[in-house]
């Protein structure tokens, strides 16, 4: 069988991109770096890809507002192709600013949702937030990327990170991820929900699925010695985030 072939989407300012692509190596797929310019220029083509990444970092200094500029990039110049690899079967995963980017493109909610609006706005607190999240999954979505999982413990690291939508709409979206404290309560608030999301939403996914967009950083903890207590409570084989990967790449092979 041949191997996945992850597609990490690089742009100024993206500085997650390693780090992803070494979880998907660790989860037995082919990662590729491959700039946006690239693309648009046609010296890669997304259709020889079966997951497309997004990853964290500040893409074009996060000017205008975070991801926007990538976001117009994809949409203007790369929507055709973004399309044909959504109705081909591929995968995409957004991280943080990609949480951001696959929003203000339009491709989450979801391509053809139309009505939900939604956006990611600066945290309550002002500031950047740098810190350990607990989160809880919500088992009733499709998102194939976290299924078999319950609980996450993940760093996030963001300054516009808040998902703003409407009571209305908050109806209609897929929730897959909260924010909780220890005991798995989502209505704990600050600093639990770093950000004020509403909702205390932390991780959303398109009605197949396939596309998911999350603020915290799995690829910041897939072996246990990435845990912050690791050499008090011991080290666990695999980190929480390392599922995440390992869910899509399994997935993708029967693609």
């Amino acid at each position: 069988m041949a191997r996945v072939r992850t597609l990490i989407l690089r742009a100024p300012g993206t500085n997650c991109d390693v780090e992803t692509a070494f979880a998907f190596q660790q989860a037995g797929a082919i990662a590729s770096l491959v700039h946006i310019n690239q693309l648009i220029h046609g010296e890669q083509q997304l259709s020889d890809y079966q997951i497309l990444v997004i990853p964290g970092g500040f893409t074009y200094g996060d000017d205008i507002s975070a991801g926007k500029v990538l976001a117009n990039e994809l949409k203007l110049k790369l929507g055709e192709d973004v399309q044909n690899f959504i109705n081909n079967g591929g995968l995409i995963l957004g991280i943080c600013n990609g949480f951001q980017v696959l929003v203000k493109a339009g491709i989450l909610p979801g391509l053809h949702n139309g009505g939900t609006q939604l956006t990611l706005a600066a945290n309550d607190s002002g500031k950047f937030e740098c810190r350990w999240v607990y989160l809880g999954v919500n088992e009733d979505t499709p998102c194939l990327f976290t299924k078999g999982i319950d609980r996450l413990y993940l760093p996030v690291a963001h300054a516009e990170g808040k998902v703003v939508t409407s009571a209305n709409d908050l109806s209609d979206l897929s929730i897959v991820l909260y924010y909780t404290d220890e005991s798995g309560n989502s209505d704990a608030g600050y600093p639990y929900n770093p950000n004020g999301s509403v909702g205390n939403i932390a991780g959303i996914c398109d009605t197949s699925g396939r596309i998911f967009a999350m603020m915290p950083h799995p690829e910041r903890y897939i072996r246990g010695t990435q845990h912050p207590q690791w050499t008090r409570q011991g080290a666990k084989k695999y980190g929480d985030g390392f599922q995440v990967f390992l869910n899509a790449v399994k997935w993708a092979q029967s693609l």
